[in-house]
C-alpha cells in the first residue's frame, strides 16, 4: 500500500476516533464535575425556588404531608377549618392548607430551606458515593440542618413563634441500598472517563492531523467532525429530555421536572454549543486558509503577458 493512502487512512480512523470520543467525554465531563460537584449542583438549583412549577409542586406535597398527618391525629378537619374561615371568605380545609404553603414558597425562608435540602441531600449522596465500605448501605440524609436554617430565616423576619419550631434529627432515606450500589458503580466509572475521554479525544487528534498526507484536510475534517459531535451532543440533550418528561407518571409535575432537567442541562447545552462553534469556525478557516493558498499558487504559475513566449518589450 502506498505511504500516502497508509498516511490518510491512519488520519481519517484517528480524526474519527476523536470526533467520537468528544462528545462522549463532554457528557462524562459534565456529569463528574457538574452534577457531582455540591457547589455547582446547589448553584444550578437555586433559581428554581422562584419558578412557579417548582413552588407549586412543593405546595402540593405539603399540602399532602399536613392533610395526612392531620388524618392521623387527634385535629379534625372542622377544628383546621374553624380556625382558617373568616365571615366573608370561607375556605376548605384543603384549599387553605395549599395557599398557606404556597405563600411559604414566597418567603426568604423557603429559599434558604431550599438551597439547604439541597446541599444537605446532594452532599450526602456524594458522600455515600466516594465511600469505599459503603457498599450494601442506603443512603440517608439529617433533615435537622434544613429544619434550623428554616428556623432561623423565620426568625430574623420576626414571625411569630418561629423560635419555638423543634429542630429534630429526622433520618430520610434518598436512595436505597440496591440504588445506591448500582450508582456507586455508574460514579466509578464517570471518574475515570471524565479524565481520559476527553485526553484521548485530543490526542488521536492531534495524532490524525500529523499524521496526515495533506494536514490542510485534516485540519477541516477534524473540525467538521468536532461540529457533528457537538450537534449530536446537543441532540442527545433534547432526546433525553422528552424520554425523562415521557417516564414520569403523571403530567402534573411535568412543568417542574422539566424545569429541573433543563437547570441541570444548562451547562450541557452550553458546551454542545462551544463544540459546533469551534468546530464550524475551525473548518471554515482551514477551507479559507486553503482557497487563499492556491490562489496564490495559480498566480505565480500563470505566466505575465510580457512573459509569454513571443512576446516583445516595447522599446
Amino acid at each position: 500500500m502506498p505511504t500516502r493512502l497508509l498516511r490518510s487512512t491512519l488520519s481519517a480512523v484517528l480524526i474519527a476516533l476523536a470526533c467520537l470520543l468528544t462528545p462522549c467525554g463532554a457528557l462524562a465531563a459534565w456529569a463528574t464535575y457538574g452534577l457531582f460537584d455540591t457547589g455547582r449542583y446547589a448553584d444550578a438549583m437555586a433559581p428554581l425556588a422562584a419558578d412557579p412549577a417548582v413552588r407549586e409542586v412543593v405546595a402540593d406535597t405539603v399540602r399532602d404531608g399536613v392533610l395526612d398527618r392531620i388524618a392521623a391525629s387527634d385535629l379534625t378537619a372542622s377544628d383546621l377549618a374553624a380556625s382558617a374561615t373568616s365571615a366573608s371568605d370561607p375556605k376548605s380545609v384543603r384549599q387553605f392548607v395549599h395557599d398557606a404553603a404556597e405563600s411559604f414558597t414566597r418567603t426568604a425562608a423557603f429559599r434558604a430551606g431550599w438551597d439547604a435540602a439541597n446541599r444537605t441531600v446532594h452532599g450526602a449522596v456524594l458522600r455515600a458515593l466516594r465511600e469505599e465500605r459503603g457498599a450494601g448501605r442506603a443512603v440517608t440524609v439529617d433533615l435537622a440542618p434544613v429544619t434550623a436554617r428554616v428556623k432561623h430565616q423565620l426568625a430574623r423576619d420576626h414571625v411569630p413563634f418561629a423560635h419555638r419550631i423543634p429542630v429534630t434529627h429526622t433520618a430520610v432515606t434518598v436512595l436505597r441500598a440496591p440504588e445506591a450500589d448500582r450508582l456507586r458503580r455508574g460514579y466509578r466509572a464517570l471518574d475515570v472517563a471524565a479524565f481520559w475521554l476527553p485526553l484521548t479525544a485530543v490526542v488521536c487528534a492531534a495524532a490524525g492531523i500529523a499524521v496526515a498526507a495533506c494536514r490542510r484536510r485534516a485540519v477541516t475534517a477534524a473540525g467538521l467532525g468536532t461540529a457533528l459531535g457537538g450537534a449530536l451532543l446537543g441532540l442527545t440533550v433534547v432526546i433525553g429530555r422528552r424520554l425523562t418528561l415521557a417516564e414520569l407518571p403523571g403530567t402534573a409535575h411535568g412543568p417542574a421536572a422539566a424545569a429541573v432537567y433543563d437547570a441541570l442541562t444548562e451547562t450541557l447545552r452550553t458546551a454542545a454549543w462551544l463544540l459546533l462553534g469551534l468546530g464550524l469556525t475551525t473548518a471554515l478557516a482551514s477551507w479559507l486558509t486553503g482557497r487563499r493558498t492556491r490562489t496564490r499558487t495559480r498566480a505565480r504559475r500563470t505566466p505575465q503577458p510580457d512573459e509569454r513566449p513571443g512576446s516583445r518589450t516595447p522599446l
